[in-house]
């Protein structure tokens, strides 16, 4: 083809990389200044990944957020917004499909649908910028080889979605439970009340603490701007850094959700008194026990869980003597007065604040499970003083894990429930269970947040 009128004619480019005059060869002047990072978009990047993590790749949002996971790269700011838009997204992942599928004919592969799921969150939830969530989102499309070839339909869906989505947004339907949870709490409970659980993990979770000593509370609730809850915990309704808040780095206080600092005071731990912490990582309810004086072994098979205690007590300045062991084969030269068991469990209650789980469990392990807890309670009966107390605790929703292991430790060992005083524990009567102990449920304390699902039991051994 001939040259236009007027165009300069080009010698044929030989070889030679086009970009020589960048790399610094002899006469090549100037470097070319790098364009600037759009704002955001490596926070979003990273979130994009982390679903990739989860809903692909069927990891843990927990373990992708490690030390050496994708966050590892960003400054503060980027790192807190990356790891938010990550976790409102797995929340709102139904709502944003359900939405996205009244503007597509089909849904795309599964990394370019991320993508839109991540700008969907962004316009309809936090109220963020459409020019730069679509121009971002577009930018993300183009960079990633499996989703380049749909950068047009980004730039046409997200538009619509920017201009109709918000005032859609309030009408879609609250997402829920995946379906071999979901099928198991209907015959516990009732559709009711799983519609309840459903809304409280939407509405997702404050940030709740526990005080190190509790008679400061009225003035750390004053200091923090915290509502102080009628169990003693502590709860931040708004959006904080937590290392930034006031008594972080003096230890006064630790992060713990409201529910789950329950069972130890269930307990109620005297000082001098042996308690073996018997799945204690990440070490909440280590901590609640060195605070009231006790004499606390913290025993955990994870050696990086059990580095995040030993953390938490040196932050918070109480001791414990750490064991890294298999509960199950660990013994101990001397029997203890009382023992703490929060078993692993399927963690259902805790959805509310890890919206990952429902991508990444199945169900299918729940057999074995239920085998481990039973023999954690035997273990740790074991390991009791005659008369000693165990409180057992799960923070699962499902009576198999809780009730029902309840039951039948009572029946193999002999033991007997040290009947709960509702009303010191700051819970109104309707957590009693009619077989034993106490049943919290994320639909709990609506009205302030809600808690995470939890069942407890205090029982003694025979003398």
């Amino acid at each position: 083809m001939a040259d236009k009128p007027g165009a300069p004619k080009h010698k044929p480019n030989r070889g030679r990389r086009p970009d020589a005059r960048a790399k610094g060869k002899p006469g090549a002047g100037p470097r070319t200044a790098t364009a600037p990072a759009k704002p955001g978009l490596a926070a979003r990047r990273v979130a994009v990944q982390l679903l990739r993590g989860v809903l692909e790749e069927k990891s843990q949002l927990s373990d992708l957020l490690g030390a050496q996971g994708p966050l590892a790269g960003l400054d503060g700011p980027d790192r807190a917004r990356a790891q938010r838009l990550t976790v409102t997204t797995l929340r709102q992942l139904d709502r944003a499909d359900t939405l996205l599928d009244g503007f597509m004919d089909r849904r795309p592969p599964l990394p370019a649908l991320n993508i839109l799921r991540l700008a969907v969150v962004e316009l309809c939830v936090e109220g963020a910028a459409p020019h730069g969530v679509v121009d971002s989102a577009v930018s993300l499309m183009r960079k990633n080889r499996k989703a380049g070839q749909f950068t047009g339909l980004a730039n046409a869906v997200l538009r619509k979605v920017a201009e109709e989505g918000p005032a859609l947004w309030a009408d879609l339907p609250v997402p829920a439970l995946p379906k071999w949870l979901r099928r198991r709490i209907v015959h516990i409970y009732d559709e009711n009340t799983v519609r309840a659980i459903e809304a409280a993990h939407l509405a997702g979770a404050p940030l709740d603490l526990t005080l190190k000593n509790e008679r400061d509370a009225h003035a750390w609730a004053e200091k923090l701007d915290a509502e102080l809850l009628p169990t003693g915990s502590l709860r931040i309704a708004r959006s904080a850094q937590v290392t930034d808040l006031p008594g972080y780095d003096t230890g006064h206080w630790w992060v713990q959700d409201a529910a789950a600092a329950i069972p130890v005071r269930l307990l109620a731990p005297q000082p001098g008194e042996t308690i073996l912490d018997l799945c204690a990582a990440p070490g909440g309810k280590t901590l609640q026990l060195a605070a009231a004086g006790a004499k606390v072994t913290a025993l955990d098979l994870s050696k990086s869980r059990m580095v995040r205690l030993r953390e938490n007590l040196r932050r918070t300045d109480l001791s414990a003597t750490c064991v890294t062991a298999d509960a199950l084969s660990w013994e101990s030269p001397e029997p203890f007065d009382s023992i703490v068991l929060d078993a692993p469990c399927s963690a259902t209650g805790t959805i509310r604040r890890h919206p990952d789980l429902p991508h990444v469990r199945t169900g299918k392990d729940l057999d074995q499970l239920f085998q481990l807890q039973s023999d954690l309670i035997d273990r740790a009966v074991a390991l009791l003083k005659p008369g000693g107390r165990l409180l057992y605790c799960t923070c699962s929703l499902l009576t198999e894990e809780g009730e029902r292991q309840a039951k039948l430790a009572i029946v193999r060992h002999g033991l007997s429930e040290i009947a709960p005083d509702c009303a010191a524990l700051g819970l109104g009567p309707e957590v009693l269970r009619e077989g034993g102990g106490l049943r919290l449920r994320p639909d709990y304390w609506a009205e302030r947040g809600g808690m995470d699902g939890f069942f407890m039991i205090a029982l003694r051994k025979p003398e």
